[in-house]
């Protein structure tokens, strides 16, 4: 009996979707333990922006809650707000700090607001002026250029005497803008403006590494470190091998099998031809399920500099994409498959254990976070639960 003899009701969704993503919730608290080993004394947190960078929140969450997780980390408070019924007791730090109009939000889901303005620390004195003592952390920049306070306007507020005396940071933080470069002599620079300010914020916790960060060594822990992609499986430090389970395995459905002849064109603008008579699979995937036109074997500008697509894993061997990837199409070169091994029905893994995530997102000109914080809405998602 094949697929298309089983009724709707007979079919496990999974097993029926076109597109689907298994999430292996053991692989996620394994690195983070791992992580929390190399974080030494520090205690370890959790980034789960960005729907825990595509993989799903409230699950990713939940996992990490119950292997010790107790500080996260969120871009913003309606994050946060979906984040808390699975943490209750953790710390929920906003890194997009507080607006006007949000301090409901904030103060009804015990959410920390991650100061990084003057506009923003202004408007949060008035805030608790008004409704009393609540946790806030500071972001100081110390190079990037990005969200913060300057070192010297850090410095200046450790010494306001007109600050209410309600206003209570819980942690100082920054971000290394080179972490994933061991030898950048910026690493050191920011280290070192940190630990100024840090010291001038005596009694205050302190937080330096995500998760490249944790790689370069004790100095750089602080208190607190916040893996984010490692988590998840990417690539974090850029010297070394990826020592980080994968999490995510992403798989589509093959729709056709067809054959075309030598000479003959694939895809869009004709942009390859075939070199010889071929086998190709025709998968349910495309750039609106965030698998990227930058994948595509040919007929884009980056192939120019990036010889080779991307490439898919079915019947234990790698398959190369051919043409452009199409919005809800990819094509992929089976030729080199036994005939029988692959049919109609068969799934693809685009990316997971057999197609490591960093080299799918290199060959598209990118990197693993944006793979995984832009896959699409078409995905049947399974999580296979942590043993905890």
């Amino acid at each position: 009996m094949t697929d298309m003899d089983l009724t709707e009701a007979e079919l496990d969704p999974f097993e029926a979707a076109p597109l689907r993503l298994t999430i292996d919730l053991q692989a996620l608290t394994d690195n983070w333990r791992d992580l929390a080993q190399r974080s030494g004394r520090a205690r370890t947190g959790a980034v789960l922006k960005a729907d825990a960078y595509g993989l799903g929140i409230e699950d990713c969450g939940t996992a990490l809650y119950h292997a010790g997780a107790r500080d996260f980390f969120v871009a913003a408070a309606t994050e946060g707000e979906t984040l808390r019924p699975y943490a209750p007791e953790a710390r929920i730090f906003v890194l997009s700090g507080i607006w006007p109009g949000q301090e409901k939000t904030f103060f009804d889901n015990d959410l920390v607001p991650v100061l990084a303005s003057e506009e923003q620390l202004a408007f949060w004195m008035s805030v608790i002026a008004e409704r009393g003592d609540h946790p806030c952390a500071l972001q100081v920049d110390t190079g990037f250029n990005r969200l913060g306070l300057s070192v010297a306007e850090a410095l200046e507020l450790v010494g306001d005497v007109s600050r209410p005396a309600s206003f209570s940071p819980v942690l100082l933080l920054s971000h290394l803008h080179s972490s994933d470069l061991s030898s950048a002599d910026s690493n050191r620079v920011q280290l070192e403006a940190f630990r100024k300010v840090s010291h001038a914020f005596d009694g205050i916790e302190a937080s330096l590494s995500a998760s490249a960060g944790i790689f370069l060594g004790p100095e750089y822990h602080f208190d607190l470190t916040r893996p984010g992609i490692a988590l998840y499986g990417g690539q974090a430090a850029g010297e070394i091998r990826n020592p980080m389970r994968p999490v995510a395995t992403a798989e589509a459905r093959i729709l056709q099998v067809r054959s075309a002849l030598a000479g003959e064109t694939v895809s869009y603008g004709g942009s390859h031809r075939l070199a010889r008579d071929s086998r190709l699979a025709i998968a349910a995937v495309g750039y609106a399920d965030g698998y990227l036109r930058a994948l595509s074997g040919a007929g884009i500008p980056l192939r120019q500099a990036v010889p080779s697509g991307a490439f898919g894993f079915v019947a234990g061997q790698r398959v190369p994409v051919v043409g452009r990837v199409t919005m809800d199409l990819t094509i992929f070169d089976v030729t080199d498959v036994t005939s029988t091994a692959v049919r109609a029905g068969d799934y693809i893994e685009l990316f997971g254990p057999n197609m490591p995530l960093e080299e799918v997102a290199n060959a598209g000109g990118t990197i693993g976070y944006e793979l995984l914080t832009g896959l699409g809405l078409r995905y049947e998602r399974r999580y296979l639960d942590p043993d905890i």
